[in-house]
């Protein structure tokens, strides 16, 4: 339903603002970090949007080619999740039936994932390089997949938050970011802010994946009680920018320790990817 051109709009624009919101821990245009500048995550998006929305190539070729594009502009892993999460989300979009939601057409789109882009998506795990991903005993990236790609999602599915939305069709997103992401546009009518909410309810709420990969479980009671903070000050606040002193404070003590939420980043704008694109579905109708 949606073309390729607007889809490659609303990519670009769901990880601008992503950069624009300060999301404590990870890399923003508040604060850099972990060796990555803003400019890299930029650079990322532009070459990246081109192979994610041709069409002419399946799911997970889509997702290695734009891997490949990331690792050969900025020569480090800066978007892995984001493309394994907005790559089907930007298929549903395609392929959307005048009478389906984007939910149910995500359903589709999961449930007919192949061998080939599970070959394709373990390609670009090996070349993106992610820390601590990809070495298993069933469906090790390093060989040939046997399994679809969801089916490999599943075997990974309990200790990678973005394995996991293949299997709940995106439940997360769904159910709790582009809630979290409505109320506060009611609120405060600003994407940017909205998009902050969205990072501090996903890891008030869960583990980060990406966290738990390079320390374990150590900081996971502290990270989700500061975030949950954090979105009990942004519930109470009239205008955000109150809650600015906080952020610093947060994102200080966040990278002191290494630690990057890097997963709920990615969920941030697979989140703002699917508003706009409902967005555009509900004008349509």
């Amino acid at each position: 339903m949606l073309t390729p051109a607007q889809l490659s709009q609303f990519y670009l624009q769901a990880c601008e603002i992503e950069l624009q919101a300060f999301k404590p821990g990870n890399v923003s245009v508040y604060a850099e970090g972990h060796d990555m500048t803003v400019a890299d995550f930029r650079i990322s998006a532009e070459v990246s949007v081109q192979p994610l929305c041709n069409f002419d190539m399946g799911l997970g070729e889509r997702i290695f080619n734009a891997v490949k594009a990331t690792r050969e502009a900025v020569g480090c892993n800066t978007n892995l999740g984001i493309l394994l999460l907005c790559a089907p989300l930007i298929e549903a979009a395609y392929l959307l039936k005048s009478a389906q939601t984007l939910r149910q057409s995500l359903h589709q789109v999961l449930a007919n994932t192949s061998i080939h882009d599970a070959d394709w998506v373990f390609k670009a795990i090996v070349l993106a390089s992610p820390g601590g991903l990809g070495n298993a005993e069933q469906q090790d990236v390093n060989a040939d997949a046997s399994v679809t790609l969801t089916e490999a999602m599943r075997l990974a599915a309990d200790k990678d938050r973005i394995a996991l939305q293949y299997l709940t069709g995106y439940q997360d997103i769904f159910d709790l970011s582009m809630p979290s992401y409505y109320n506060s546009m009611d609120k405060w009518a600003s994407r940017n802010w909205a998009a902050v909410a969205v990072y501090a309810d996903l890891l008030a709420k869960f583990p980060d994946s990406h966290i738990e990969r390079k320390y374990g479980s150590v900081h996971s009671k502290w990270v989700a009680e500061t975030m949950l903070k954090l979105s009990d000050e942004l519930a109470k606040a009239e205008c955000p920018e109150q809650v600015m002193p906080l952020l610093y404070r947060i994102d200080e003590g966040f990278k002191s320790k290494g630690i990057n939420p890097g997963t709920a980043a990615d969920l941030t704008v697979a989140t703002v990817l699917a508003v706009f694109i409902e967005g555009v579905i509900a004008e349509i109708r």
